[in-house]
C-alpha cells in the first residue's frame, strides 16, 4: 500500500517528508509534492514529518480527497524525483488548512 499527498500540500510544499524517505519516492512540482505509488514502501515515516498533515495511507485518504490517488500516480511520472529537503514555499504558513486548493495546482 502506498501513501498519498493530498490537497493541503498545495502552495505549502514542505519537504520534511522527503528527508526521511528511504526510497526517494517523492516528486516535486511547482507548488506541490507527490508520492510515486510504485516506489513507496509504506514505511509511514513521511506521515509524521508532514507539518500540514497532507500525507495519508491510500486506504485512509479523507473523503473528497480520493482524486489525489490518481493525481499522485500521474504527476510522479512527469515530475522529477526530489531527494533532499528544500525550503518550503515563501507563504506556506498562510495556505495551511485553506480548502479547495486543487484549482491552484500548477503542473
Amino acid at each position: 500500500m502506498a501513501h498519498v499527498v493530498t490537497e493541503n500540500c498545495i502552495n505549502c510544499k514542505h519537504t520534511d517528508c522527503v528527508e526521511v524517505c528511504p526510497v526517494d519516492c517523492f516528486h516535486e512540482g511547482p507548488n506541490f509534492l507527490v508520492i510515486d505509488p510504485d516506489e513507496c514502501i509504506d514505511c509511514t515515516l513521511c506521515v509524521e514529518e508532514c507539518p500540514v498533515g497532507a500525507i495519508f495511507p491510500e486506504l485512509d485518504v479523507p473523503a473528497g480527497q480520493e482524486g489525489f490517488l490518481a493525481l499522485n500516480a500521474e504527476l510522479a511520472r512527469e515530475w522529477p524525483v526530489l531527494t533532499s529537503k528544500i525550503p518550503a514555499m515563501e507563504d506556506a504558513g498562510q495556505w495551511d488548512g485553506v480548502p479547495d486548493k486543487l484549482r491552484l495546482l500548477k503542473r
